[in-house]
């Protein structure tokens, strides 16, 4: 069993932070996106990993060759963003013969993974969505088997969304329906994958639906933080503290890196911040801080901070008598 995990996107939605990051190294509860996918694949057995690059994707590498030195890895760069049906085309000849686990490099979920490799045929992730119009779009029958498979249906006939896990055993049926999409299209930018695997069910390959129980969206800013709280609750949070941080109060869950200097400051709850990040009197809650950062004189909350950066807020000496309310933001609509 080989894993594919392409992480060629530009992730425009998190800009600026994917101007100089690549989406899937964004940190995530003390982790990055993309090692809480390597992490789950690699704790359920699996040790040899195809990793699909393009933008930004030295830093994919770097991070990747750094961390998981014992996995045997493979880079594939996809220059062109043509879309995850052309990425996962140009593992071919990696793949050979070998069966397939494909995780999109933007997809944590909960799911029984062993569960999943174990069953010897072919699996697609799904999960009930409100409105499945911006997704792949499985219709299944009632004993769960997948009868089609449609990417982004102007008037969907189901509300189970493709979550973009895939488990592909018939590998060479694959490859050969990427082929022949790919033949068809006039225009490389939109080859998705779901019309590949919709192509392998049309000649007679079977796939399995089994729903995951939690599904973390890592596209926006909003639910990045929203998934963020959910999974520091779930990891428990971790801190890495030589001496104790000097008159602060830590409200967990909390994720603070190693070599972190924090003072006269209230930090949680739910909080990842990187190694090696400075703050001194800042209230900071709900929030993502990245690496090497100084964050002085300020109230984060809701905030997303990326590495290296520096925000300083503005110092006020007040005298206030009783009886008295002063909003320091400013008046709000």
């Amino acid at each position: 069993m080989k894993a594919i995990i392409p992480v060629a996107g530009a992730g425009t939605k998190l800009r600026p932070h994917t101007y100089t990051q690549p989406k899937a190294l964004i940190p995530l509860a003390g982790k990055t996106i993309l090692s809480i996918i390597v992490d789950q694949l690699k704790d359920s057995g699996i040790q040899e990993f195809i990793f699909i690059i393009g933008y930004l994707g030295e830093k994919i590498q770097d991070y990747v060759t750094a961390h998981y030195p014992d996995l045997n890895c493979h880079f594939v760069s996809q220059n062109d963003r043509n879309g995850t049906g052309h990425a996962v085309a140009l593992t071919k000849d990696l793949v050979g013969d070998d069966e397939i686990f494909i995780v999109l490099g933007d997809t944590i979920a909960e799911y029984e993974i062993d569960e999943i490799l174990q069953y010897p045929g072919s699996m697609l992730a799904i999960k009930k969505v409100d409105d499945p119009r911006n997704f792949g779009v499985a219709e299944i029958d009632e004993e769960g088997w997948i009868t089609r498979v449609v990417e982004k249906p102007a008037i969907p006939k189901s509300n189970m969304a493709l979550v973009g896990i895939y488990k592909i055993v018939e590998t060479a049926i694959l490859f050969d329906c990427l082929e022949a999409v790919l033949a068809e299209k006039e225009d490389l930018v939109d080859l998705n994958l779901t019309d590949a695997l919709d192509c392998m069910i049309k000649k007679g390959a079977r796939f399995k639906s089994f729903k995951v129980s939690n599904w973390f969206d890592c596209g926006k800013k909003e639910t990045l933080l929203e998934s963020n709280a959910i999974l520091l609750k779930k990891f428990g949070g971790t801190t890495f503290e030589v001496n104790p941080f000097q008159n602060t109060i830590i409200i967990p869950p909390v994720s603070i890196g190693a070599g972190c200097v924090i003072k006269n400051s209230v930090i949680g709850p739910n909080v990842a911040i990187g190694e090696h990040t400075s703050i001194n009197h800042a209230i900071i809650k709900d929030s993502i801080i990245g690496a090497y950062s100084n964050i002085f004189e300020i109230v984060l909350n809701s905030s997303l901070i990326g590495s290296d950066a520096e925000v300083k807020g503005v110092s006020r000496n007040l005298n206030i008598g009783d009886n008295t309310a002063i909003d320091l933001g400013g008046s709000r609509s």
